[in-house]
Order: C-alpha cells, then structure tokens, then sequence
C-alpha cells in the first residue's frame, strides 16, 4: 500500500513538473514576443517621418517644380510635382507623387497680393497642397462689401484660389494646459523653455504686453512670473518669466487633464495630415488634423503669419496652450473659430520659429522615465473635431504628472508580461523533475541492497 501511494506521488509530481515546463516556456516566449524595446532615441510619429521624406524630396526638387507634401491617408508621404520627370524623381524616392498644374512658387505669390490688398479684421488664408489652392477665408464679421473686394482680388490671381466663408469669429483664445491668470484675461501656459541660466513659459503673445503679471490662482496669492518679451502681432508668442527663475519638477510635461501629463521629448514642425492633440485650460484634451501650414490670419487686433492651420477645436481660455504629438512639441494655440461643440478652426503658432527666434531652448523629459516607447501613431483621424473624449484619446507617452510610483519586485516577478517568471517557472520545473529522479533512484538501490541483503542471509 505505501508503495503505491509513492508511485501516485512520484507521478502527480512527474506530471506537474512537466506542465510547469510547457507553461514556463510559453510564458517566456511570450514575454519575448511582446516586449517592448528600451528607447534609444526621441520618439517620433510615422507622420513626421514621412513629413521629413516629403520635405526633403521638395527641398531637392525645388519651389518651382513642387506645391508642397503632406501625410495620405495611408501614412505616406504625397509630393505634389508640376512635371512628370518631377513624379518620377518622387516615385524612386519611395513617395507618392501628384502632378498638380501651379508649383509653389506661383502659391507663394498669390498669398502675397493677398496681404498687400487692403487688410480685413475676419478673413485667413493658406496653401491647401492637397487641391493645389490658396483657400481664402471670410469669418461672419466681413461685410459683403469687403467680401466682394476680396473676391475681386483673389480672380485677379486666377483661378486656383477659392473662397469660402466661414461660421463664428476668428479671435485670439484669450483667457495650458494650466490656466494663467492676469488683469487682462486668463491664457493656458504652453511649454517651459530655457536660456540656460533662468526658466520660462512659452505661451501666445497676445495674451499680454511685457510687464503682465501672471497667477496661478484667482486670488492673485501664488505669483507664477511676468511676461519679459512678447511678439504680437506679425507672430503670436511671448515669455513668463518664472518669479524664482525655475520650472520646477516636472518642466517636460504638459497637463492634459485627470491628474496626467505628456512627457514632451523634443521639438519639431508637423506635416499636413498628421494627427495632433492639444490641451487646454477651458477644453481640455482634443485632437484633430494638421490641415495647412503657413497660414495667414486677419485678427481684429493684427495680422499674424505662418500659422499651423488645424481642425481641433478651441475655446477662449485656451490660448498659449500647448500642441503636440508623441510627444514632439509642435504649436501653442493663437486663435480660430467655433468651439468644441459646433467645430471650427484653430490656428497655431510654430514652436520652432518661437524657440529659435527668442534664442531658447525647449525643457524636455528624459524619455526612458516614459516607462517604454511612445505607443504607434494612428493614421489620420477623419472624425469630427472634439468627438474622441480626452480619456479615450492616446496623445503620446503619458504619465501621471506627480510622478510613477516604483513597482515592487514580487509584482515584476509576477507580471506576465516579463520573462523573469517563465524561467522561474521553467527552473522550477526543472529542479522537480531532477529530484523525483533522484529520490526514485534513492528508493530502487535501497530496495535493491534490503533485497540481496535477505538473499545472502
């Protein structure tokens, strides 16, 4: 009987072992399988990669022999060409090509009567490479008298500029993420920068003269800084500098709501068609599309130039606020038209241009405390203006602004997703099947040597 209660037992434990071998090592090859490599570079969305291919092939080809590129539908990159030999050049560079009947040189001179024709408070324009137009705008504050005016401008050109008129009011969005107060309104602030000796704030210009005093409270109690340098209109940004001179912790990343941030890792431009959020005091989180670049806007209070011209939505409060996309500091909201229930256009000024032309430099986070790589980008959203909820959205690497928590060593081990507890189990396995051997070994020599032990007697 207690013989064979060992053979149940050195079986059950042969059988466990054996299963322990078989699920250690799916556990290992799936770990493998899904693991995410370490970042070895700024993360970057496949929109501005093949920005940067469209970009480099307009630059070799030239302005009189390009209309721009932008992102298709499909993630690659589309360069409108005025030849055939053009096309061919795209094509063997791995883009799409699109043989358009006005290169960028004649879209370039047709802006440029445009602003030397009577300016008029509500209109905008860009260059929309995807029809090969200039898209002159009209907003419901431009009389029909100045309308028309306009109109006999824009057939003065020729036929590649069309005229649309728009709903609402294109307006600053005065009043980031984080709200900033002051007497004249309330803005969003945008990213911190850096001159290597004191910190700032890179929001709108408009939001206020230099010498502006900003709060991070109503009750005027906690003095975030002053605005030192503002550049409106002509372009829309200024500077806050910090009362302390520091950002403090967490500089790299923006709010984007629900105790989160984006760790920002990099500056750059976006390329048309690239999906993009924004992040706002009044809104909140929004995403839409990059619909134009360079664009031009007639604000009641100036005109502003090479605007990022956008499909996400914005409402006063969220000027200055920042715009980006896997975590690549692109724009900080200037102004538009609509809101995040109706839709409508946002403008945004470039972060580059700002950085370079105040002589600063972006605070960026360390991009391994994003805890992995950015997640993929998704090709471009053809969903209306506010219709994903910023829970649901996927801006980039997001972390809680406070900062991660360190996981304990016992929830690694036992985290599916890593290799260690496979080749723990697979090592526990193992070592079972080792010792039932052993001990059966053990049992069968005792046995033998009780056996020929009574033999020999």
């Amino acid at each position: 009987m207690r013989h064979a209660r060992r053979r149940v037992v050195r079986r059950v434990t042969r059988l466990a072992a054996v299963g322990g071998l078989l699920l250690g090592g799916a556990m290992v090859t799936r770990a493998v399988a899904s693991e995410t490599p370490p970042i070895t570079a700024v993360p970057h969305t496949y929109a501005m990669e093949a920005g940067q291919t469209g970009a480099d092939l307009v630059s070799r080809l030239g302005s009189s022999r390009t209309a721009g590129t932008w992102i298709g539908t499909d993630g690659k990159p589309v360069v409108a060409v005025t030849d055939e030999q053009a096309a061919a050049e795209v094509r063997a560079a791995g883009a799409r090509a699109k043989v358009v009947g006005h290169s960028m040189d004649q879209l370039k001179s047709a802006t440029k009567t445009l602003r030397s024709a009577p300016r008029v408070a509500g209109t905008a324009w860009s260059m929309d490479y995807r029809t090969n137009e200039v898209v002159v705008q009209g907003d419901s504050t431009v009389s029909a008298s100045d309308w028309s005016d306009m109109t006999e401008v824009a057939d003065g050109i020729g036929g590649f500029v069309r005229m649309e008129r728009t709903e609402g009011t294109f307006t600053p969005r005065l009043n980031g993420a984080q709200p900033i107060l002051s007497t004249g309104g309330r803005c969003s602030a945008g990213f911190n920068v850096t001159n290597g000796q004191s910190d700032f704030i890179l929001t709108a210009g408009h939001c206020g003269p230099a010498g502006s005093i900003w709060f991070a409270d109503t009750g005027g109690n906690n003095q975030l800084g002053k605005t030192v340098t503002q550049s409106f209109p002509g372009n829309d940004f200024s500077l806050v500098q910090y009362a302390d001179g520091k950002a403090g912790d967490g500089a790299g990343v923006v709010f984007i709501g629900n105790g989160k941030g984006v760790q920002i890792t990099g500056a750059g431009d976006p390329s048309i068609g690239q999906r993009v959020f924004r992040s706002g005091s009044t809104s909140g989180l929004r995403d839409g599309q990059v619909t134009a670049v360079n664009a031009t806007v007639n604000y009641p209070e100036g005109t502003v130039t090479g605007l990022i011209e956008t499909n996400v939505c914005a409402e006063p409060g969220d000027s200055g606020g920042p715009m980006f996309s896997e975590g690549i500091a692109l724009g900080i909201t200037s102004g538009g038209s609509g809101d995040c229930t109706q839709g409508g256009t946002t403008f945004f000024q470039p972060v580059t241009k700002a950085l370079t032309d105040l002589g600063m430099q972006l605070i960026v986070s360390n991009p391994a405390a994003a805890g992995g790589a950015s997640p993929s980008p998704s090709a471009p959203s053809s969903q209306a203006q506010g219709s994903i909820a910023p829970g649901a959205a996927s801006p980039g690497s997001s972390a809680a602004v406070e900062g991660a928590q360190g996981t304990p060593l016992l929830s690694r081990l036992t985290d599916t997703r890593n290799v260690g507890p496979g080749l723990l189990v697979v090592g526990g396995s193992l070592i079972a099947l080792v010792a039932t051997r052993y001990f059966r070994s053990e049992q069968d020599r005792r046995a033998y040597q009780r056996y020929y032990s009574a033999t020999w007697g």
